[in-house]
């Protein structure tokens, strides 16, 4: 459910790249504003600057211009430890390639935040058994990411995304690498995790999946050019 509070509010963000003396505009002007409890999907063509406005919002990179404004505070000219200790404990990642580290299982992986937190063995412990519950994934904690299958490895890390207790979770073509059964289900999986009042921002390519969120945002040359509102967003894909 929203609660009216503004938890990301970016006004005229601008990106600009600079190579070999050309400057490639990927972000011009962006006013955007997420709700807490809210579920936005970004959309557009490749190119169109989906990726960069993600990276912007997790604080992986920094905007050339405007302002960001995250659960309160201004995160616009943040340091690179900063932008890092905000990430560790406001930001969830969901990436298309699962991102897990192979030669730690699956509950090093999940834990794996909290100890970059500082967080205490048992308090971590408790934390990454009650993330893998909620995926489905709690029978798997000895095993290995080659030891999963692609469906599995992103349970995994929307579990390690979960297991902080975030403010937002970005998820970037999280279904990308898994063919459509899979993907159907982390959908759903996503899905839930919104209706327990998590607040998800998801790039896609894919309209079927863009249609689980209540509100779609079209990017095109690096500009917001079309939003729509779903007042009843699927459950399940057709």
């Amino acid at each position: 459910m929203l609660d009216g509070k503004a938890l990301i509010e970016l006004s005229e963000i601008k990106k600009v790249f600079y190579t070999d003396e050309v400057e490639t505009h990927a972000l011009s002007g962006i006013h955007l504003r997420v709700n807490a409890g809210e579920y936005v999907s970004i959309e557009g063509p490749s190119g169109c600057g989906k990726s960069t406005l993600l990276s912007l919002l997790g604080l992986l990179d920094t905007a050339s211009d405007g302002s960001y404004v995250l659960n309160g505070h201004d995160v616009s000219n943040l340091d690179f430890s900063q932008r890092a200790r905000i990430r560790n404990r406001e930001i969830g990642f969901i990436f298309q390639s699962f991102n897990l580290i192979g030669d730690l299982t699956v509950y090093e992986n999940v834990e794996l935040p909290l100890t970059y937190r500082g967080a205490k063995s048992g308090a971590r412990k408790e934390a990454a058994a009650a993330a893998l519950e909620k995926v489905g994934m709690a029978h798997r904690v000895n095993h290995y990411p080659s030891q999963l299958s692609g469906g599995q490895q992103q349970r995994v890390a929307v579990a390690r995304a979960l297991v902080g207790n975030p403010s937002i979770l970005l998820a970037d073509e999280p279904t990308g690498n898994l063919d459509s059964k899979n993907g159907e289900a982390v959908m759903n999986l996503l899905r839930e995790l919104h209706r327990e009042g998590a607040t998800i921002c998801m790039v896609t390519h894919d309209p079927r999946y863009s249609r689980h969120a209540d509100r779609q945002i079209h990017l095109f040359d690096g500009r917001i050019v079309d939003e729509q509102v779903d007042l009843e967003p699927v459950s399940t894909l057709d």
